[in-house]
Formats: C-alpha cells, sequence, structure tokens
C-alpha cells in the first residue's frame, strides 16, 4: 500500500521534529547557526508575516520542510525565493520535495508572484535530477560578498 504524503502549513506541534529537520540542512551546506537561531527562525514561521513554512508529513509525521518569502523585484512583480528545501533521509524518493516545490509554487502564484526560484550546490546532484524537472536551470552563479 503506497503512503500519502501531505503538504500542509507548519504547526506548533512540529517545533521539535523541524529543527530536527532543519538542523539536518544547515548540517548539509556545513552552516553553523547557533541555538537561540533556531528558536528565532521558529519564533517568525509562526508568525508567518515575513517568512514562510510548510512541512510534508507521512503518517502524521514532518519528513520534510520547506521554506520561502516573497520579495520586490525592479523589473517585475514580486519573486518567491525558496530558501530551504529539505526531506528528512528516510523518506527522501517518495516525492515530498515535489509535492514541497508545488505547494510554494501554489503559494507564488496566489500572491501573484512573477517567478519561483532557488539555489542550490553544484554538486547537489540527487536534488538537481528533481529540479531540472520542474524547473529550469538559468545558468546563474552566486557569489557571497562577506560582509
Amino acid at each position: 500500500m503506497s503512503r500519502v504524503i501531505e503538504i500542509g502549513p507548519l504547526r506548533s506541534q512540529d517545533r521539535a521534529a523541524w529543527e530536527v529537520l532543519a538542523r539536518g540542512y544547515k548540517t548539509f551546506y556545513n552552516t553553523d547557526v547557533p541555538d537561540q537561531g533556531y528558536e528565532d527562525t521558529w519564533r517568525r514561521l509562526m508568525d508567518g508575516t515575513e517568512v514562510h513554512g510548510v512541512g510534508a508529513r507521512l503518517d502524521g509525521q514532518l519528513v520534510g520542510i520547506a521554506h520561502y518569502l516573497f520579495h520586490v523585484t525592479f523589473w517585475m512583480p514580486d519573486s518567491c525565493y525558496l530558501q530551504d528545501l529539505f526531506v528528512g533521509e528516510a523518506a527522501r524518493g517518495r516525492g515530498a520535495a515535489r509535492a514541497l516545490i508545488e505547494r510554494v509554487a501554489e503559494d507564488a502564484r496566489e500572491r501573484g508572484a512573477a517567478r519561483l526560484y532557488w539555489t542550490t550546490k553544484e554538486d547537489n546532484t540527487s536534488a538537481r535530477l528533481l529540479y531540472d524537472k520542474v524547473a529550469r536551470f538559468n545558468g546563474f552563479i552566486r557569489y557571497d560578498y562577506q560582509l
């Protein structure tokens, strides 16, 4: 029997499972975040005014997360940036990442955004297999200027 992935808003009872996934995401990208950073981010997600989050659930358990935000652009209507997308290892390959992307895209369309975009590491080959199916690589490479 195939188990269905359900996508929906993050809920207060997701806090502990969300942090496990968020830490997994940050570990993958070799990014250290202090404990307070997770607390602050969760509070912002629950507020839902600046940043947004949705979760993928399998049998009621949170197995994937997506964080995104909307921002103005100069030459078109607002854009939606999918900042974080992560699915726990045990749930990968079941459609959760695709379903999370589609949910964010649905929200972006409802808000009238002109585009939805995201970044990933060049060598993130497993994720890029999905991304190449659902989106178009536009050739841009990101640079970060140290502040």
